[in-house]
């Protein structure tokens, strides 16, 4: 009988019951998910309903309106019902992110709860339908997720109010307002008519007198002033590209080439002009469509940075950017066929004005200023169509300054006539576009993949010097292809060699420290210490060969081995130092040196090894 009575109890205190028992999914992307379930629960003695948040540690929601990417994105909670009054929802004690836009930002991450504090206004009724609505944005520590807008639903009992469990967490300082004392920062939750005082009697006519009232359209009037606006930003965001590092080395190309156009007729130097304009209107667009096809695809917004997480991508823009300024430096240098080139009003000058403006665009990315990203975060919380036009108006914005140059030819008349000036600054351009090359577009790989890449550079330069000056215009044919050919060869053979992300080392390095040494002698394990440095390249041939095999690592799992990087790469590393003083060794890299407490023995390998070297020497001292 006591069994039942428990039993009886513990479904009177799980009354809320969900559409989803296990928990209802937020938002989710690859590995990492959020989802709630609901429960009745009392906090300082005040009924409600807690939300349980169950999450991975990286999927986080943003906790105050300064934080979010825009301040309507901050998580909200809410909950309604026929017969319950709800008081402000209690929010937890948050925890910080760093944002690389932002710095600290407030966010709830992985577990948590939220409570929802209530007053019924009758009592004895079961079945009581609930609705919570949670809204907000997820993101992860690389993007952020479409925004959402959730409903779950459940029936309570308040049968047995009095008995619904306690829960407690430490909460947000902005929900500790109203009882201070009681450490909770719950608010009294006034009812309908439950209280027959005098103050009861005045908030049920209160209530009964603002309940048929309606909101004003003033949130609405805002929203659209607030689209507006962006739409605004947008047009100065791109009008600010054209004074950004990596646009300005082909801002004289474009003016020249602007001048030579207005040497032409009215009708064609208009259709070329707005042709360049076009190309950069056109890469923004482009940028729009690929913006909306992720989106919908994906259910993910795209930005301009994430290119930049993408070591493909980066790759190919660094050596886009390089192979343009290897063309104003006259390495190598573009002509046209006769036959396109002696036409008369060709479309190659149409071709060659778009290519040249969504060139231009290209080049913004890597330099996007403060009130880009602004503009770039905010769009993709929009729909579509909000988003995919205020990316278009930023390609408008930075069109915006040629498209004047085009209508009002004599403002030509201020640049300066071609000359010496032109040529120097052509070059400065090219050397520009090396810098920005290195500097922007490399930022993102790891070293060893950065090292390779820019070897791989100067070989690539090599390639098209090759191509470009090796054979001249009267060069017979015959040896015209062969030299293209063989530069074409060295430059795919050089990209298969160094382009490739170098594969994850196999072996789980730890940073050479003496106190991580002298602790895992104490407890008895085995130590392999790899010396090394950055500029070795006979290091590079060890971690290739050997701690790449599988054999090889799986002993070193198998015997217990520490296995630690000693980088010594630069004089004053503690690693450096160490070698001499304690191993006594004079600096030659690689070696490998490994420590046997059981025996206090210490094993030296110098130089290059194989893997079946290395595994002999731990089978037998080992």
């Amino acid at each position: 009988m006591k069994e039942i009575v428990c039993l009886a109890v513990l479904l009177s205190i799980s009354l809320l019951v969900l559409n989803a028992s296990a928990g209802t999914l937020i938002t989710e992307y690859e590995d990492q998910s959020s989802s709630v379930s609901l429960q009745v629960a009392r906090m300082n003695g005040q009924a409600g309903i807690a939300v349980v948040f169950a999450g991975t540690d990286d999927l986080h929601y943003y906790a105050t309106a300064t934080a979010a990417p825009a301040p309507h994105l901050k998580l909200k909670i809410f909950a309604q019902a026929d017969g319950l009054t709800f008081s402000d929802t209690v929010y937890p004690e948050y925890q910080y992110f760093n944002d690389p836009a932002k710095g600290k930002i407030e966010v709830f991450v992985g577990n948590f709860k939220v409570f929802i504090p209530m007053a019924p206004h009758v009592f004895g009724v079961d079945d009581i339908e609930v609705s919570v609505t949670i809204e907000g944005i997820a993101c992860t520590s690389q993007l952020c997720l479409t925004p959402f807008k959730k409903n779950v639903t459940g029936n309570v009992s308040l049968a047995q109010i009095n008995s619904w469990p306690e829960i407690d967490f430490k909460v947000a300082p902005e929900s500790q307002h109203g009882q201070a004392d009681s450490g909770t920062g719950l608010e009294p939750v006034v009812g309908n008519p439950v209280d027959h005082g005098q103050d009861g009697r005045a908030t049920a006519g209160l209530v009964a007198m603002l309940s048929g009232w309606g909101e004003t359209g003033d949130s609405e009037d805002v929203a659209d002033k607030s689209v507006l606006w962006f739409f605004l930003l947008a047009l100065l965001a791109g009008l600010s590209i054209n004074i950004m590092p990596c646009v300005l080395p082909v801002i004289p190309l474009i003016i020249m080439r602007l001048v030579g156009q207005a040497k032409g007729s009215g009708p064609r130097r208009v259709a070329l002009g707005f042709s360049f304009c076009g190309g950069i209107v056109l890469f923004f667009a482009v940028f729009a469509a690929i913006s909306a096809i992720a989106k919908l695809s994906t259910g993910t917004g795209l930005d301009m940075n994430s290119l930049y997480r993408n070591p493909a991508a980066v790759i190919t823009l660094f050596l886009f950017i390089l192979f343009f300024a290897l063309v104003l430096l006259d390495v190598l240098v573009l002509t046209l066929p006769s036959s396109v080139a002696n036409k008369q009003g060709g479309g190659s000058g149409f071709a060659g004005s778009v290519g040249m403006g969504f060139f231009a665009g290209i080049l913004s990315t890597p330099c996007s200023g403060a009130i880009i990203g602004a503009v770039l975060v905010w769009a993709q919380t929009q729909p579509l169509t909000v988003s995919s036009a205020a990316l278009v108006l930023m390609g408008v914005g930075m069109a915006a300054p040629y498209a004047m140059l085009i209508s009002t030819p004599k403002l030509l008349d201020y640049v300066p006539k071609p000359g010496t000036w032109m040529e120097i600054f052509k070059k400065t351009g090219g050397f520009l576009l090396l810098i920005i090359a290195a500097k922007f577009m490399l930022a993102g790989l790891t070293k060893d993949h950065l090292i390779n890449v820019l070897l791989y550079g100067v070989i690539f330069c090599f390639c098209v010097w090759m191509w470009g000056t090796w054979v001249i215009f009267s060069t017979p044919k015959a040896k015209k292809w062969t030299v293209r050919s063989v530069a074409l060869i060295i430059a795919v053979a050089g990209g298969f060699w160094l382009l490739p992300t170098p594969k994850q080392s196999r072996v789980d390095w730890q940073k050479y420290d003496p106190a991580v040494v002298q602790n895992a002698l104490q407890k008895e394990k085995p130590v392999l210490l790899k010396f090394t440095a950055d500029w070795c390249s006979n290091c590079k041939i060890v971690d290739k060969t050997v701690y790449q095999d599988a054999a090889t690592v799986a002993l070193l799992a198998q015997k217990g081995f520490v296995a630690i990087k000693a980088d010594t790469t630069q004089q004053g590393f503690g690693a450096t130092v160490d070698y001499k003083a304690v191993f006594k060794e004079p600096g030659n890299v690689p070696n490998t040196i490994l420590l046997n407490p059981d025996k206090q023995t210490i094993t030296k390998i110098r130089g290059l090894f194989t893997p079946d070297e290395l595994k002999q020497i731990i089978t037998e001292h080992f």
